[in-house]
């Protein structure tokens, strides 16, 4: 872990996971293991960039695997590590509350699949 984390145990987690980028890359990876283009599809409004910054964070963390296939073109898998696949029960935690707050201020709706107008 490049940067040092911080004293308190909330803070090393609040550090690790403080970006909704991280958050959301994480669900992604739950479901297993992702390339990058599903990654970037997956994760709606994140740039390739800032992306390619929370994977590299996320990695150096300790959170994140990636995996380089020597092919043309290189393929790179990313995948969760054993503390990174720890975190869902935060996760799910979190998700929980959330939920249960939208529903206490009326916002029950947000989450909801949106359907296509077919």
């Amino acid at each position: 872990m490049e940067q040092e984390q911080a004293g308190c145990p909330a803070e090393t987690a609040i550090s690790l996971l403080g970006s909704k980028w991280k958050l959301l890359i994480l669900r992604e990876l739950f479901k297993g293991m992702r390339r990058f283009g599903e990654l970037s599809r997956n994760v709606p409004g994140i740039s390739q960039k800032m992306l390619t910054q929370q994977l590299r964070q996320m990695e150096e963390d300790g959170l994140v695997n990636r995996k380089i296939y020597p092919e043309v073109p290189p393929r790179v898998e990313y995948s969760l590590t054993d503390i990174g696949s720890s975190l869902k029960p935060v996760l799910d935690a979190m998700h929980k509350w959330g939920a249960k707050y939208m529903m206490q201020i009326g916002k029950a709706e947000a989450c909801k699949p949106k359907r296509s107008a077919a």
